[in-house]
């Protein structure tokens, strides 16, 4: 091709301005959609992570498979026989765990920031690099000194100083709080409590922590403390460590996981609890384990993306096929004038790459415009969104779409237009005659473009009907008018009766708001993710510990089920009486026995379990969570099943316990109930926090309506998107339908004029238009049948309350399509119907 095809290519298209203008939008949308979802498939599962060698590195997930727990924290004791036992397959292995805190302004002012607890080697594992000071070193990760004997005391012998804690500074965090200063390094950050880490570095800007969604990982941590490491067997069950490791070179994944395996193993056979929970260590590689949640979304989406872009193709390529058979009697003179068969087709191409250029052009416009929606409606849970940008990569697809889109669409119509009868179209005196022929050839492209949109139709009410019963599905309470936020900071002293006291006090004081009706308050809330099961089972699990299974704890005020209404299914819910404080020593001697509160409420779907022949009340359960084995707690009270993390799945089976039941004071989230707008009470409650203790952060405020929108967040992002192409599809699609109908019947006006004049009615020549359309209709309409039976599986992870193969929904959009392609053959059937015998025989 030379500069010459190319201003003869621009000067053609000039002069069909509507034609031009038309493949070039047409274009443009499937460029544009698919640029806009490859630069989100790009982001987040092709590119490498940002660490140091990054496709070495591994994650260590602990399951408890007999117990369906799956990606589970480690304990120290658990990461530190792990990393020991993996020398020989692993160069190195380091863990983390975050957390927010609250720090005090120089003025007192509190202000919650992100924490993490990394091990020594961390950032030389990862590839983080130290801007002012230093790393950490393996000294700042000894163990703290073991407390002094009982008795040592009364023997005179002092207690060990305590290690100092050292801490490195996010950039941001270096910038925000203390303007950049480095003569912050060896200064210590001042706490509620008595912690006072002392700064030894500043991290360079950019690292980040990425994990999934529902491993509840600060991605931004502010603060990073080295992490003083203890081997007790005693604390083997107290999990918080996320373990990431490198494998050394020349070692596959196939031997790290042997070796980890053979950890695991080991452990069964030494700890009654591993063994009967089953207990496995599972080693991922560090992005699979990232976005195994989402990827099936989003290849779906970048599968139904290129669907739209085919459409695309498909229909330019009718549109270039119409043109070319108008330009039939042009591309005879040519030939007749000695242009090659070659000459032809390069010229035709030509046309097409101006074309899908000037297309490109625009895509990247509206992938630039539809990047920025994306990211306001993505859901949460997809990891590196601050990545997704129009970059070299997203840039070099977008060519290469184009060029794909111009080969797809140029090649079909210029092969066609090059090779005209050239006796018979110069030989012709119709004004029509280069449209009778390729009619097959357009009518074929139609039928794909068909059986694309139908296949799309089909995905995007699939997503509809997902949709729709996740909005009648019960998250178990009742969001609307519930305002809920968190309250981070010390509450009261030291003693369990102080924090209850506190605790009391901010119920009071809340309550006292007016247009408040209830408050309560707990550790954690419905739908907010970020629940830690623990062992129950029936009273038989004490003699055999396999019958031991997982349960959600939370801890919850009196008046927690009446604020959420929760439902209650029988006996009864806490009341004060059950929620009287722990005796301060009762942890350091592990003593409960003189407790009176060992009660329990149950939701319904543990009740089932437990007790699935008669009433739960009144029955005992075993519990294992403030002692080394389980202890018996009765059951006062059964409600109904509220849904933990997701709408989409019912989640695991609650246990309630009172605030008392643990210590007292572990209510960081907090829930009023209004008759109101629930929102309308932020400042307020604020202010009244603020007076009753001005080192309490109240943060993370929400209406529970917000909340649930946020759990149906990934349903709406992949409905959005899959609803909008397809309605594009079928936009292009019932165009391109519409095209060929109109170009039969201007190659078939002779025809209708001579059927008319021999007394064909109206009506009839309408119904012939009219059939024929929706008989392509249907002929693609069975192909993408076939199609989506077939493709329509690898969505079953993104549906909820509904099957790939739904009938229901085949059905509808079978109807639907019939209905669009009806209304697409009307204009031309009309047109058809329309036609002047005595005209059409004289034009002929």
């Amino acid at each position: 091709m030379t500069l010459q095809d190319f201003k003869f290519a621009f000067r053609t298209l000039r002069k069909s301005p509507i034609f031009t203008l038309t493949a070039v939008i047409t274009i443009a949308l499937g460029v544009g959609a698919s640029t806009a979802i490859f630069s989100v498939t790009n982001s987040v599962l092709m590119k490498p992570l940002p660490y140091k060698n990054a496709s070495q590195l591994i994650v260590a997930c602990s399951d408890m498979t007999v117990r369906h727990v799956r990606d589970f924290p480690f304990s120290n004791e658990e990461y530190i026989d792990l990393r020991d036992a993996t020398k020989n397959v692993f160069a190195d292995m380091g863990g983390v765990f975050t957390f927010k805190f609250v720090l005090p302004l120089d003025d007192g002012t509190p202000e919650q920031a992100r924490v993490a607890v990394v091990t020594t080697n961390f950032f030389d594992l990862m590839g983080a690099k130290i801007l002012y000071g230093r790393d950490f070193s393996s000294q700042d990760g000894l163990p703290q000194p073991p407390p002094p004997a009982p008795g040592a005391a009364q023997t005179g012998t002092p207690a060990p100083p305590r290690l100092p804690t050292f801490a490195i500074l996010s950039y941001n965090y270096f910038e925000r709080r203390y303007g950049g200063n480095p003569a912050v390094i060896g200064k210590s950050i001042h706490t509620q409590g008595n912690l006072t880490p002392v700064i030894v570095g500043v991290l360079a800007p950019g690292f980040k922590l990425y994990f999934p969604a529902e491993a509840q990982t600060e991605a931004d941590p502010e603060v990073w403390v080295a992490n003083r490491l203890s081997y007790d067997v005693k604390n083997r069950n107290a999990v918080s460590i996320r373990a990431i490791a490198r494998l050394k070179d020349g070692v596959s994944l196939a031997a790290a996981q042997a070796a980890a395996d053979n950890v695991a193993t080991q452990a069964r056979k030494d700890y009654l609890i591993d063994r009967t929970a089953g207990y496995a260590i599972r080693l991922e590689p560090m992005r699979k384990h990232l976005v195994s949640e989402v990827q099936p979304t989003i290849l779906a989406l970048m599968g139904a993306v290129i669907f739209l872009l085919l459409i695309a193709c498909a229909n330019v390529a009718n549109l270039l096929l119409v043109r070319a058979s108008l330009r039939e009697r042009e591309l005879a003179v040519r030939s007749a004038m000695g242009a090659t068969r070659w000459h032809l087709v390069r010229q035709m191409l030509t046309e097409s790459i101006v074309l899908a250029a000037l297309g490109a052009a625009g895509g990247l416009a509206l992938a630039w415009a539809g990047i920025r929606e994306l990211l306001a409606v993505a859901p949460a849970n997809l990891p590196r969104m601050e990545t997704i940008q129009i970059d070299g990569p997203v840039l070099v697809f977008t060519a290469i779409a184009a060029l794909v889109a111009a080969a797809i669409f140029g090649l079909v119509s210029a092969w066609r237009a090059s090779r005209p009868n050239v006796s018979i179209v110069l030989g012709g005196s119709s004004r029509n005659e280069g449209l009778t022929s390729g009619g097959l050839l357009r009518k074929l492209v139609v039928v794909i473009e068909v059986a694309l949109c139908f296949v799309l139709l089909v995905g995007s009410g699939l997503m509809f009907r997902s949709f729709r019963d996740l909005e009648h599905v019960n998250p178990g309470f009742e969001a609307q008018g519930l305002l809920t936020f968190q309250v981070l900071g010390r509450l009261g002293g030291q003693t369990s009766a102080s924090r209850a006291a506190a605790v009391r006090e901010i119920q009071q004081r809340l309550q006292a708001i007016p247009g408040i009706q209830s408050v309560t308050g707990s550790d954690i809330f419905p739908l907010a993710g970020g629940f830690s099961p623990i062992r129950w089972g029936t009273m038989d699990a004490g003699q055999d510990a396999s019958k031991f299974q997982a349960t959600n704890p939370e801890f919850v005020l009196p008046g927690y089920f009446e604020t959420l209404h929760i439902p209650l299914i029988a006996g009864r819910t806490f009341t004060d009486d059950d929620n009287t404080p722990l005796p301060d020593d009762a942890f350091q001697k592990n003593d409960f026995s003189k407790v009176g509160h060992k009660v329990v409420v149950i939701d319904e779907d543990l009740a089932k379990k437990a007790f699935p022949n008669g009433s739960a009340v009144g029955k005992q359960i075993l519990i294992r969570i403030r002692t080394s084995e389980a202890e018996p707690v009765e059951v006062i009270g059964v409600v109904a099943h509220t849904r933990d993390e997701s709408l989409s799945v019912p989640g695991r089976e609650e246990t309630y316990f009172s605030d008392g039941f643990l210590g007292s004071g572990n209510m960081q989230q907090w829930t009023i109930r209004t008759s109101g707008n629930p929102a309308s009470y932020g400042n307020e409650i604020r202010a009244t926090i603020k007076q009753l203790n001005s080192s309490l952060l109240v943060t993370q405020m929400q209406t529970a309506n917000e909340l649930v929108g946020k759990a149906e967040a990934g349903t709406i992002f992949s409905l959005l998107l899959i609803g909008v192409f397809a309605a594009m599809a079928v936009i292009l699609a019932g165009v391109g339908l519409y095209g060929v109908l109109s170009t039969v019947v201007r190659q078939r006006t002779a025809e209708i004029g001579v059927r008319m004049a021999l007394g064909a009615q109206p009506a009839r020549i309408f119904k012939l238009i009219v059939g024929q359309g929706l008989r392509l209709t249907a002929v693609g309409i069975a192909a993408g049948l076939i199609a989506a039976f077939a493709l329509t599986r690898l969505m079953a992870t993104m549906l909820v309350g509904v099957k790939a193969t739904d009938p229901v929904t085949f059905i509808a959009m079978v109807i639907l399509f019939f209905v669009i392609a009806a209304v697409a053959t009307w204009l031309p059937a009309w047109r058809a119907a329309s036609v002047d015998p005595n005209e059409a025989l004289r034009q002929q």
